[in-house]
C-alpha cells in the first residue's frame, strides 16, 4: 500500500512598495519577514542538511552546499512554517500535514501571516507608502516566482515511472491548478487569456531547476526526512487564492501519487509534445483544444482528466480514506462544471473567477491591450482584504469557501497536530529563548551547556500531539525536555 502523503506547500509573494517606483525588492521582502509582530518569537533556520542540487537521476550524488540566499532573514513561526527571503521575496512554506484539507487551510494562513507582516512594515515607510504582496505567480515583464507543493513519496517506487507518469496529469490539471493571466510572455505566442500564470515559463519535461529551464518533473531529491522517504518538489501549479482550487489541486496530486505507489495507472497517457502540450492547456480557457499523445491518439485535457478521475476512482476503492473520496467528489463535480462552461466554475476556480471579471470589462468596450485589465489580473492577488478583487469576491458570496477566518486565524498561530510540525511549534512557542535554530528535520537548542543540544526529526509522523503533546506540557524549559527525549546529540 501507498505511505501516508504528507504535505505541504510553498508561495513566493510578489512585493512591491506603492508610492516608490525604485524600491529595493530584496530589502523590502527583509523589511517584510523582519516585521513580524512576536518577534521575541522567532527563531532561526538551519541549513546543516540541506541539499538543494541532490538530484534524483543521479543516486549516488551527495549534493552540493546549499545556495543560501537571504540566510540572515529566516523566521520559523509557532505554526511549525517557515517565513523568509527566497529570491527577492518573501516566501511562506508551510508545516507538514497529513491531507489536502489541512495543507489548504495552513496555506491559507500563510496569507494572513504575509499580510500581517507587510501592514506591520508599512508602518516604517515614509508617509505615502505602503507595502503590497500578492499571492501571483508573474510581473508581466518576464519573471516568474514560484509556487511549489511538496509530497513525500516512497523511495522504493522508481523514479522513471514518476518520470513516465507526471508529465501528462500535471499540464492536464493545469485546469485545477491554474489561477488564470491576462496576455503571454517568454515569446510564447499570441495569448488574450490563458488558464494559467506559470505554463509560459516552462522549457523542460525533466531537470533540476527551479528558476530557470522550469522542467515539468523537479528532480531535485532532499527529503528533508530518513532516506525511506522521497520528496516530490512539484513545481507547476500556480499559487491559487481560493480554498477550495488549493484543496483539489494538493489533493489530486496526492491521490495521482498514491496510486502512482500502487501501480494502479494502467497507461501513463505520455503526451507527443509536453511542453508544447502544457503551453496550448494553458491559452485554451474554452477547453476544447485537442493534445497529441505520444501513440498517436487526440484528446482534450478535460478528457485526460476525467481518465485520471476514473483511476483513481477505482483505486480509492481499494483504500476508502474519507478525505480522499471527498475530494474525488469534488473534482467531479468541478469537471462536469468545466465541460458545460468553464465559467460555471468560477465559484471556485481562479481563473474563472478572474476570467469573468475581464469579461465584464471587455463588454463594457476595453480592450484586451488597456491597462486596466492588467491592473484588475494583478488586484485580484492582492493579500489586503480591503484592496483585494479575490476578497471582494469572496465578501459578495461568490466564491466557496472551505475556511472561516477564525479557523485560518488559529493556523497562523497553532500547528497540525498529527505531524512533527507539531512538535516543531510548540517548541518556538514553548522555548523560543533557548530554541537557537530549527530546520524541517532538526531542532538546536542552547541550554547552558558547552555545547548546543540537536533534537533529530527525521520521521515526519513522529513529533505529533499525541506522542509529545504531554511531555512538552510537563517540561518546563528545554533541558527537561532533552533529557526526557534521551539527552539529543
Amino acid at each position: 500500500m501507498a505511505i501516508p502523503k504528507v504535505l505541504g506547500t510553498e508561495t513566493e509573494f510578489g512585493i512591491q512598495v506603492v508610492g516608490d517606483p525604485s524600491f529595493n525588492p530584496s530589502l523590502a521582502s527583509a523589511m517584510v519577514v523582519n516585521a513580524l509582530v512576536d518577534r521575541r518569537r522567532r527563531v532561526g533556520w538551519s541549513y546543516d542538511a540541506e541539499t538543494p542540487r541532490r538530484d534524483a537521476r543521479s543516486p549516488f550524488a551527495d549534493g552540493f552546499a546549499p545556495d543560501i540566499d537571504g540566510a540572515a532573514v529566516n523566521v520559523v513561526l509557532t505554526n511549525g512554517a517557515r517565513f523568509y527571503v527566497d529570491h527577492a521575496h518573501p516566501e511562506y512554506s508551510s508545516p507538514e500535514t497529513l491531507d489536502a484539507r489541512q495543507a489548504a487551510l495552513f496555506d491559507k494562513a500563510g496569507e494572513l501571516v504575509a499580510h500581517q507582516a507587510a501592514e506591520v512594515a508599512s508602518r516604517l515607510l515614509p508617509e505615502g507608502q505602503r507595502v503590497a504582496l500578492y499571492k501571483n505567480n508573474s510581473d508581466g515583464k518576464g519573471s516568474s516566482y514560484g509556487s511549489h507543493e511538496n509530497v513525500l513519496i516512497d523511495r522504493s517506487l522508481p523514479f522513471g515511472r514518476v518520470i513516465a507518469h507526471l508529465p501528462t496529469f500535471l499540464v492536464t490539471r493545469q485546469l485545477v491548478s491554474g489561477s488564470g493571466k491576462v496576455g503571454g510572455e517568454m515569446g510564447r505566442g499570441p495569448a488574450t487569456f490563458q488558464v494559467t500564470q506559470r505554463a509560459d515559463f516552462f522549457e523542460e519535461v525533466v531537470g533540476l531547476e527551479t528558476t530557470l529551464r522550469r522542467p515539468l518533473v523537479n528532480t531535485r531529491d532532499e527529503p528533508h526526512a530518513d532516506e525511506r522517504y522521497r520528496r516530490l518538489h512539484v513545481i507547476v501549479g500556480d499559487a491559487t487564492m481560493s480554498e477550495v482550487q488549493t484543496w483539489l489541486k494538493v489533493g489530486t496530486l496526492a491521490a495521482f501519487l498514491a496510486a502512482l505507489e500502487d501501480d494502479a495507472l494502467p497507461d501513463d497517457l505520455a503526451l507527443a509534445d509536453p511542453i508544447g502540450s502544457a503551453w496550448a492547456v494553458s491559452r485554451d480557457p474554452e477547453l476544447s483544444g485537442l493534445l497529441g499523445l505520444a501513440d498517436g491518439r487526440t484528446a482534450t485535457a478535460l478528457d485526460l482528466q476525467w481518465q485520471y478521475h476514473e483511476w483513481l476512482v477505482a483505486h480509492h476503492r481499494r483504500t476508502e480514506e474519507p478525505e480522499v473520496g471527498s475530494v474525488l467528489d469534488g473534482w467531479a463535480d468541478l469537471l462536469e462544471d468545466l465541460e458545460r462552461d468553464p465559467r460555471r466554475a468560477s465559484d471556485r476556480l481562479d481563473w474563472a473567477a478572474k476570467l469573468r471579471l475581464v469579461e465584464g470589462y471587455l463588454g463594457r468596450g476595453v480592450a484586451w491591450d488597456d491597462p486596466k485589465l492588467a491592473a484588475v489580473d494583478l488586484q485580484y492577488h492582492d493579500l489586503d482584504p480591503a484592496r483585494g478583487l479575490f476578497h471582494r469576491l469572496v465578501a459578495g458570496g461568490r466564491m466557496q469557501r472551505l475556511f472561516d477566518d477564525t479557523e485560518v486565524a488559529h493556523a497562523a498561530e497553532h500547528p497540525p497536530t498529527g505531524t512533527r510540525a507539531y512538535f516543531r511549534g510548540r517548541c518556538v512557542r514553548r522555548y523560543h529563548d533557548q530554541l537557537v535554530a530549527a530546520n524541517w528535520d532538526s531542532l538546536i537548542f542552547d541550554t547552558g551547556e558547552e555545547l548546543l543540544r540537536r533534537i533529530p526529526m527525521m520521521d515526519p509522523l513522529k513529533g505529533t500531539e499525541a506522542l509529545t503533546g504531554d511531555l512538552l506540557d510537563r517540561s518546563d524549559d528545554a533541558a527537561a525536555l532533552i533529557d526526557s527525549l534521551g539527552g539529543g546529540t
